[in-house]
């Protein structure tokens, strides 16, 4: 749950501690150091560490760069896709079909 404290929802929360999770389990599964796989990916291994705890306050930058040394970077492209986004397009498409103009009063007296 979100406090004023920590604005950030659980959900959000949740999803970043199973990236850290996925990317620590492809690192073992590679059978990678920490330190070698820090180095590889150009981050510290205390950034790494953070990394796979699923640390919130740690930039997505670090995590596309850990994805990336994984060769798991790829599937990015597909995060928040313009031609993916059923919602938006949804929106944008009754907005075109429903727009209405007011019409103001003409005052010809001249």
């Amino acid at each position: 749950m979100a406090s004023i404290e920590n604005p950030i929802p659980d959900a959000v929360v949740d999803r970043i501690q199973r990236l850290g999770r996925r990317i620590r389990d492809a690192r073992t599964r590679r059978r990678l150091r920490r330190e070698d796989f820090a180095q590889r990916a150009g981050v510290s291994r205390s950034t790494m560490e953070a990394i796979e705890r699923g640390e919130v306050s740690t930039g997505i930058g670090a995590y596309v760069k850990a994805l990336w040394a994984l060769g798991l970077d790829q599937e990015l492209d597909l995060l928040a896709d313009p031609g993916l986004d059923r919602d938006g397009l949804a929106l944008e498409l009754s907005a075109q079909t429903k727009r209405v103009r007011v019409r103001t009063k003409v005052d010809n007296d001249f």
